[in-house]
């Protein structure tokens, strides 16, 4: 059997040490703020971008294209391995389309390999919990074949809950209105959102003050977590850490979760969510 790579994007977040200890290569997305390329290889970067977005700096973000997927892979075809990427929702970049179509061309060349294209329909750290769960399967010996087959069966199980602190980046990205921000940042409204079965970030609820948003967002996890398989959850936020392990701790102490892993909404994500989101990611009854 042919050894086989997965490899994710940057709108994973999982953090460089996660990415080398799981054995998980990654395709960065393009990041710019005020026209200057940026990249964010460890938590100094990434709080330094946040520290641009709260001044509004303008930011905007580019998918992979084609081309570069087709030499990222070319190079790794070289190493005689199948390929399995496991990719950023299609409800939300391009990326993934690029990354399916240079692979069914480069299976034209490579017709004896393996080489899958799996849409996650996830983003953030939900993708990466995905990723995380992939690689531990193959880490315990499970074919590429059975490791997509549990992407493919489980990826609409993989819940993701976030709310924001600040509209003016969802207002800016389209996704609220102008009225929309204006209205809830001066009655403090705060967004509970999603990720849907397409993969497209959803409007849920709204409820008033930063607490309460967070607070949903723990009792959405209550009621739809899967008994007996959470001793892992995923939460990424934007540059407010103090969110993010007041949730933890309630993850720990009143569900059970043994193991938490916490990092920041990277700058792909963090451009059209802001500073102040803060998500969690679990395997659930239901999106």
């Amino acid at each position: 059997m042919r050894n086989y790579v997965i490899v994710t994007d940057s709108s994973a977040d999982l953090t460089p040490e996660m990415y080398q200890e799981l054995g998980v290569r990654t395709v960065q997305l393009g990041v710019m703020v005020e026209g200057a390329a940026v990249k964010a290889n460890n938590a100094v970067d990434v709080k330094a971008i946040y520290a641009m977005l709260r001044e509004k700096k303008m930011a905007t973000t580019s998918a992979v294209n084609i081309d570069e997927f087709l030499k990222i892979f070319g190079e790794m075809l070289k190493e005689d391995v199948d390929i399995l990427y496991l990719g950023f929702s299609s409800g939300l970049s391009g990326t993934f389309s690029a990354s399916a179509v240079a692979l069914r061309e480069l299976s034209e060349k490579y017709p004896d390999r393996k080489l899958y294209a799996v849409d996650t329909l996830c983003a953030s750290m939900g993708q990466g919990l995905l990723v995380y769960y992939a690689a531990k399967l193959r880490e315990s010996g499970a074919d590429i074949d059975t490791v997509k087959d549990f992407v493919e069966n489980n990826k609409l199980n993989l819940c993701h809950w976030f709310t924001v602190d600040d509209l003016f980046f969802l207002k800016r990205g389209g996704r609220v209105s102008a009225a929309t921000a204006v209205v809830g940042s001066l009655l403090n409204i705060k967004p509970v959102m999603h990720v849907d079965n397409a993969g497209k970030l959803i409007n849920v609820s709204k409820v008033r003050g930063r607490k309460a948003a967070i607070d949903a967002m723990f009792e959405k996890t209550k009621a739809t977590m899967l008994e007996g398989k959470n001793d892992v959850m995923f939460i990424s936020h934007g540059d407010c850490i103090e969110d993010a392990e007041y949730l933890a701790t309630r993850l720990r102490n009143e569900l059970g979760v043994k193991q938490v892993e916490i990092n920041y909404v990277g700058p792909v994500i963090g451009a059209h969510s802001g500073p102040g989101t803060l998500a969690v990611f679990y395997l659930g009854s239901e999106r």
